[in-house]
């Protein structure tokens, strides 16, 4: 049993909200849209990322009989809605922003629309994937931006909260623009490339240094990159550099070396020096430790020899905003647009559509939050139909293709967007028509 896919993986009050609406008959569609309330301080836009997990999660959502039988003997559920659980099937719509999309505060990525207690059921799993990812795929796209071309690698698994997180994290990276990911699961789930070298662990067990670099190069005659500051960096890599014609009598080529520790900048131009001059500028140097993309900012700024970027930790957890401030809102219900009004979490009504308008340079010039049915003449409409009636509409593109759309998407930002530490974001326009429907609900309310 994966508790993941579990339909009571979610917060107890979706459930006895569900069996009041079902007991009560209150059935109509329902129109929900996930969103970012605010911008982080840090932040100047996001990545949209999980709709693949979403869309799985909708299409195959059912209620196993341990379930039920757990809803029976709880006691907080009336038969009658255990007998409708038994029966649930997802049979809604669902519209949303293509995986890889830039979007902004107050713009819906997704929106279900579906009978009440259905779409009410979906929400916090739909937060929980919908969140995560773009969390991690806005961070990742920073660090491929402070990266400057430089293949990056996902090296967080170890570090993430929890196993799904981990692997997430390896999806939503390699969406924004990472090279690859340590995590082998998710070579083998997401066909992402997989990368490694060896532990510390692994030099310490042998007596000698070198023996060590030896016993791992013929064991991965293929992909011989060997860790070199367990003891001395600079020490390491003269090590490897009287190995090289040992190995090579044996067919096999060192590619390159790793630094994880100590000032990554001045050991990297260290090491450089001491391949180069031993005769193998063409070992790579890849480095860990830490990194995110402002340690890779300053690195780049150094002209630090450094070829590939291991990003972790920071990466995986998104240390600096750890959270996005997010909500899945009610904004219409049989046919009535609907608006939260709380102090500092108001909402805008009804059924939504994002205009996005671009420059003559093709960069991202503004977008125009609207009604769906106030169809604007110029823009382009970021919201498509994804799934109708319970079942995806089309295939949803291959992970490598949604990389391929995310860097496209990157290179449309405009430079003020893509400083990280954030002078600018993009203001996002509401339309007259949206305004004016506020002011008719808001009427309406007292």
């Amino acid at each position: 049993m994966d508790p993941c896919t579990s339909t009571l993986l979610t917060d107890l009050y979706q459930l006895t909200m569900a069996q009041s609406y079902v007991e009560h008959g209150m059935e109509e569609p329902a129109v929900f849209e996930f969103f970012v309330r605010t911008m982080p301080p840090t932040r100047g836009f996001f990545i949209a990322a999980g709709l693949e997990q979403l869309v799985d999660y909708l299409e195959h959502m059912r209620v196993q009989s341990w379930e039920l039988d757990w809803m029976r003997k709880s006691g907080r559920f009336s038969q009658a809605f255990v007998e409708y659980m038994e029966r649930f099937r997802f049979t809604g719509h669902l519209h949303a922003m293509p995986e890889g999309t830039i979007f902004f505060a107050h713009e819906p990525i997704v929106r279900i629309t579906a009978p009440l207690p259905q779409a009410q059921l979906v929400e916090t799993r739909l937060i929980n994937l919908l969140q995560y990812q773009t969390l991690v795929a806005s961070k990742a796209a920073r660090a491929v931006l402070a990266a400057q071309g430089a293949p990056l690698i996902d090296f967080g698994l170890r570090r993430a909260h929890g196993a799904e997180a981990g692997l997430l994290a390896a999806r939503a990276s390699y969406l924004a623009g990472f090279h690859g990911s340590a995590t082998v699961l998710a070579a083998s789930l997401f066909d992402i490339p997989v990368f490694g070298t060896m532990a510390h662990a692994f030099i310490q067990a042998h007596i000698k240094e070198v023996e060590a670099f030896e016993h791992f190069a013929e064991s991965h005659p293929g992909n011989v990159i060997l860790l070199i500051d367990t003891y001395q960096t600079e020490e390491g890599a003269k090590k490897v550099v009287a190995l090289a014609p040992r190995l090579r009598r044996k067919g096999i080529t060192i590619k390159g070396v790793r630094l994880d520790s100590g000032d990554l900048a001045a050991h990297a131009v260290q090491v450089r020096r001491i391949l180069d001059e031993g005769g193998l500028p063409e070992v790579k140097i890849t480095a860990s430790g830490n990194l995110d993309e402002y340690a890779i900012q300053q690195l780049r700024a150094a002209q630090a020899p450094i070829d590939f970027f291991a990003v972790g930790t920071k990466m995986t957890v998104s240390a600096d905003v750890p959270y996005l401030d997010c909500a899945y809102k009610l904004q219409e219900y049989a046919g009535r647009p609907c608006r939260k009004k709380s102090e500092g979490k108001a909402t805008w009504p009804g059924r939504k559509q994002v205009y996005r308008h671009y420059s003559a340079d093709g960069r991202i010039e503004g977008d125009v939050l609207t009604c769906e049915d106030d169809t604007q003449q110029t823009g382009e409409p970021l919201l498509q139909p994804i799934m109708e009636a319970g079942k995806r509409l089309h295939d949803l593109p291959p992970l490598t293709q949604l990389r391929e759309y995310t860097a496209t998407q990157l290179a449309r930002l405009p430079e003020r967007l893509r400083a990280l530490e954030r002078g600018a974001t993009l203001e996002v326009t509401v339309s007259s028509a949206l305004q004016q429907l506020a002011r008719d609900v808001d009427a309406q309310l007292w």
